[in-house]
């Protein structure tokens, strides 16, 4: 393989954010891709922290990157995973958690799932879990809507 093609496939690999357009010249010509759909290690918004998304194949985690203050209680702290599942299709599915500052370090774990925007810059999350007071369950439940909407790649 020649240098200009694999510098080009490097760029490539490097510039796959949301928008972007590559532009490249290689022996084999002038290439031009605009990439449309959002990717691994991007940063979403979620109910006022900035996520960070990775991926490993169909595998994805959605970590805190700048939690709300507000959190900070229930020791959430930048790294700490709000969501892992997998992506099939324009669908996620997976476990959420749910912070208490009466339960720090012990999150309540419930199954979400839901679609990815045709445009693939918005996730809703839908899912059941059981309501908790001071880390007690209370025998009810209550349905949760988690939203993230792309902001940028990280």
């Amino acid at each position: 393989m020649s240098d200009n093609f694999i510098n080009c496939i490097s760029k490539l690999a490097n510039a796959l954010t949301v928008g972007a357009t590559v532009l490249s010249v290689s022996t084999f010509g002038i290439f031009a891709l605009t990439v449309t759909s959002a990717n691994a290690a991007s940063c979403w918004n979620h109910n006022g922290s900035l996520m960070r998304l990775e991926a490993s194949g169909n595998d994805r985690w959605m970590y805190y990157e700048r939690p709300r203050s507000v959190l900070r209680a229930a020791g959430v702290r930048r790294g700490t995973l709000l969501f892992n599942g997998r992506k099939s299709g324009n669908w996620y599915s997976g476990t959420a958690r749910r912070f208490s500052k009466f339960c720090p370090g012990t999150p309540l774990e419930y199954f979400v799932e839901g679609p990815v925007a045709g445009n693939q810059l918005k996730v809703t999350l839908r899912g059941q879990r059981q309501v908790h007071r001071s880390c007690r369950t209370t025998g009810r439940v209550a349905n949760d809507t988690l939203v993230f909407t792309y902001s940028h790649n990280c």
